[in-house]
C-alpha cells in the first residue's frame, strides 16, 4: 500500500523506505495532536454553553413558571367545560355534593305553573348545576280566576313543589311567584287583590320567601330570565357567543340579545347582566305589552267593536267558521268568519286584508324596532314553539330550525284551507310571520331555532328568575353572619 501511494519501487533502497516509514509516522503523530487539541477545543465551547451567563438559570426557571401556568389555565378552562361532570359525579358518589333547590310559579295569562328545580354545587367552583326539575300546569290562568280560587290553583302547584323538594330543605328553598303580562292588562286594584291572598299563602308555605316573593314581573326582567336561561341551558354564559331569545306569551313578547353597540336611543333598553364568573353581559331587551300572542288576537277580533260587544266577524277567520269561542281577558266572545269578497266560491282567509290589519297593529306597538337581531343565533319558544308543532313545522318531541320564511309559507297554507279545529290558526301565523319580518326586521332565509326543552329542561323565564333569587338570598345569608 505504501509503496503504491508515495511511488516507490520494488529497486528502492532500504535506508529511503525507512526514511519513508519515519516520515508517515511523523505526519500521523502531527494529526493525532490536532486531533486532540480539536477536540479540547471543542469540549470547551460546549462546557461554556452549557455553563451560560449568569442569570441563564434565572431564565430557564422563569420559561418553567410561564409553562406550569399555561398548562394550569388551560387544564382548568378544559375543567370548567369538560371534566367538570365528571369530577361532580366522583364527588357525588363518594358524598361530597351538596343540593340547593328552587321553587318559581309562573302565574302566565293563560295558565300557571311551577317550575322547582334541583341543583348541585359544583365540587371545585361551587357554581350551581341543574340535575332535575318538576314542571306541572293548571289552567285557566289567575286573571281568570277569582281571589280564592287562584289560591286554591297555587296551592296545589304548592303542594307539587313540596313533594318533589325535601322537606329538610325547604328553609333554604327560594320561592317566588312571579305574574307576567296577564295580570298586569288587569289592572293595579285587582291583581293586587289576587296577590295579598297568594302572600299570605306563601307566609305558611315552610319556603324561603321575603317582601319581593309575590309580585307583578317587569317586562324587563322575564325577557332577561328568558336570555339567561336559554343561554345556560345552552352552556354559553361563559362564551361570547350568546344566543338571541324569543319569548311570545299570551299578553306580550320579549326580545333580548346581546348588544354592545348600540345608538344612544336605545341606552334605556340596554341592561348589563350579571353572568357566570363574576362577569356582565350587556344585553338590548324590550317587553312589548298587548304584542302577546292572545292579546293580539283579541285587538285584531275586536278592534271595530263597541266596549260591551262579544260577538264578532273577522277577516282573519275563515268564512266557513260560526260562533267560535274565545276567552280573553275572563271574557267570553263568539267569532264568526267574515265572507271573502275576492274568493266567494272557495272558502278561505283574505291573507292580504287580515295581514295589513295584523301589520296595522303591530307597528303601533312595537316601539323600539330591535336591530341587527339577525345576527345572532336566535331561540324562540313558548307560542312560537306551541305553534309550530301543531302545524307539524317541528318535530313536537325534538323541536328544530326553520326560516322566518316556512312560517310565512305554513301561513298561507292554514289560511286557504277550512279548518274548523283550528279557527285562529290563520290569525296566529300571519301574527307570527308579521312580528318576526316587519316587527323584528328578520330575513325570510334567517333560521329560527324552536324547542321546548334544552338538554332535557323546560326553557322557560323561571330558571333565570330562580338564580336571581338565589344570589339575593346568598347576600342576606353573609350580611345577616
Amino acid at each position: 500500500m505504501y509503496r503504491k501511494k508515495y511511488g516507490i519501487s520494488d529497486k528502492s533502497d532500504k535506508k529511503n523506505m525507512n526514511d519513508l516509514e519515519e516520515f508517515e509516522c511523523l505526519i500521523q503523530q502531527d494529526n493525532s495532536e490536532k486531533s486532540a487539541e480539536s477536540r479540547s477545543i471543542k469540549k470547551k465551547i460546549q462546557d461554556k454553553n452549557l455553563k451560560g451567563s449568569p442569570n441563564s438559570g434565572l431564565f430557564f426557571s422563569f420559561l418553567c413558571l410561564v409553562a406550569t401556568v399555561t398548562i394550569f389555565i388551560v387544564f382548568f378552562s378544559v375543567y370548567t367545560d369538560s371534566i367538570h361532570p365528571l369530577v361532580d359525579t366522583i364527588a357525588s358518589q363518594l358524598g361530597y355534593s351538596e343540593k340547593q333547590y328552587g321553587a318559581i310559579i309562573d302565574a302566565g295569562s293563560t295558565g300557571s305553573r311551577v317550575l322547582a328545580f334541583e341543583f348541585h354545587k359544583g365540587y371545585l367552583d361551587g357554581r350551581l348545576v341543574l340535575d332535575n326539575e318538576l314542571f306541572k300546569e293548571l289552567k285557566p290562568g289567575l286573571s281568570s280566576l277569582t281571589p280564592e280560587k287562584g289560591a286554591d290553583q297555587i296551592n296545589q302547584l304548592l303542594n307539587e313543589a313540596r313533594n318533589f323538594i325535601p322537606q329538610e330543605y325547604w328553609i333554604s328553598t327560594p320561592l317566588a311567584l312571579k305574574a307576567p303580562a296577564g295580570l298586569r292588562l288587569l289592572g293595579a286594584s285587582k291583581s293586587e287583590e289576587i296577590l295579598n291572598v297568594i302572600r299570605e299563602l306563601f307566609s305558611k308555605s315552610g319556603f324561603s320567601v321575603n317582601e319581593h316573593s309575590v309580585e307583578i314581573m317587569d317586562g324587563t326582567d322575564e325577557g332577561i330570565f328568558s336570555w339567561f336561561t336559554v343561554n345556560y341551558l345552552s352552556n354559553r354564559l361563559t362564551s361570547k357567543n350568546t344566543v338571541a331569545a324569543l319569548d311570545l306569551g299570551g299578553g306580550s313578547t320579549q326580545v333580548t340579545y346581546e348588544m354592545n353597540e348600540f345608538q344612544p336611543s336605545y341606552k334605556n333598553f340596554i341592561h348589563a347582566v350579571p353572568i357566570l364568573n363574576n362577569n356582565e353581559v350587556n344585553v338590548f331587551t324590550n317587553s312589548y305589552l298587548g304584542l302577546g300572542l292572545m292579546a293580539l288576537r283579541h285587538a285584531v277580533i275586536t278592534k271595530k267593536g263597541a266596549a260591551n260587544q262579544t260577538s264578532f266577524e273577522s277577516e282573519c277567520v275563515n268564512p266557513i267558521i260560526k260562533e267560535k269561542s274565545f276567552n280573553y281577558g275572563n271574557v267570553d266572545y263568539l267569532v264568526s268568519g267574515k265572507e271573502n269578497k275576492r274568493n266567494v266560491e272557495n272558502p278561505e282567509v283574505d291573507y292580504e286584508l287580515c295581514t295589513e290589519a295584523v301589520k296595522r297593529q303591530v307597528i303601533s306597538l312595537l316601539q323600539p324596532k330591535p336591530i341587527k337581531l339577525g345576527e345572532h343565533i336566535i331561540n324562540a319558544f313558548s307560542y312560537y314553539y306551541d305553534r309550530a308543532i301543531e302545524t307539524g313545522l317541528v318535530d313536537p318531541f325534538q323541536g328544530g330550525e326553520i326560516t322566518v320564511f316556512e312560517f310565512t309559507k305554513k301561513s298561507r297554507e292554514i289560511c286557504a284551507t277550512p279548518n274548523t279545529d283550528q279557527p285562529f290558526m290563520c290569525l296566529d301565523l300571519i301574527y307570527i310571520s308579521v312580528l318576526l319580518q316587519d316587527g323584528f326586521g328578520l330575513k325570510p332565509q334567517t333560521n329560527i331555532k324552536l324547542f321546548k326543552k334544552i338538554r332535557g329542561h323546560e326553557v322557560s323565564w323561571a330558571l333565570g328568575c330562580f338564580f336571581q333569587n338565589y344570589n339575593d338570598l346568598v347576600k342576606r345569608k353573609k350580611k345577616a353572619e
